[in-house]
């Protein structure tokens, strides 16, 4: 469903990302691995044109992305959860939700099934999303991006600073709407463990570049832990 293919990023004089390429397939979990500073945040906001590549390809679902527009690649159907949530904490639950159907047509409803999926947001409904918690706000992220029905769902780094609970909780869902089989998941990781448990292939990627990949059953055999050890 997605295919990046070569891509290269630069910020002033500094190469970012070097020739990556990876794919995600539908009704799989896609991981990315790699320390700190490697340029994992860099190849998501180039995915989604937050940030311009300098030379590559970015395909999805048979279509050419690399020079539209980041609420054109919404319209598309990537739905991206960004590192540190960046939910409207001033709007309330419901607002935020309904935030994510801005590229469907006016009066949509929200989906029922986001309350299924996350049934703290219903409770929490009506209440301002800087009043959650941590955990709660990164449920709604993801909801928020789920809203418009997406067919790639891109998380940053989604267990940041959450309660093991919560870790789980977002892990059960991901493995769910992954093994649906209508939609392809690109997770960017630091928690190898909950990377581990979820993959269905992994990339590993280091000083901007791909060291390694396979698939997910293969990540002990294959030394990544060590890879990605600070």
């Amino acid at each position: 469903m997605l295919q990046i293919k070569n891509i290269n990023q630069y910020y002033g004089g500094s190469h970012i990302l070097r020739d990556v390429s990876i794919e995600a397939k539908r009704g799989e979990v896609t991981v990315v691995l790699g320390r700190n500073g490697v340029g994992k945040t860099t190849l998501l906001k180039s995915l989604m044109g937050l940030v311009p590549i300098k030379t590559g390809s970015i395909e999805f679902d048979g279509r050419a992305l690399q020079n539209a527009t980041p609420y054109e690649r919404a319209r598309a159907g990537i739905g991206f959860v960004p590192q540190g949530r960046e939910i409207f904490a001033r709007l309330s639950v419901e607002e935020n939700l309904r935030m994510g159907l801005a590229t469907r047509p006016g009066g949509t409803a929200i989906p029922q099934e986001l309350f299924e999926l996350f049934p703290v947001l219903r409770q929490m409904l009506h209440r301002r999303g800087g009043d959650l918690s941590g955990g709660q706000q990164q449920q709604l992220a993801i909801a928020r991006a789920l809203a418009a029905g997406p067919r790639l769902l891109v998380l940053d780094e989604p267990t940041e600073g959450i309660q093991p609970s919560i870790i789980k909780d977002i892990g059960r869902v991901i493995r769910m709407l992954a093994d649906r089989g209508d939609m392809a998941i690109l997770l960017v990781e630091q928690y190898y463990d909950f990377a581990q448990e979820l993959a269905d292939a992994y990339v590993v990627m280091e000083r901007g570049e791909v060291i390694a990949r396979g698939a997910g059953k293969d990540m002990a055999a294959n030394g990544v832990r060590q890879l990605v050890a600070i």
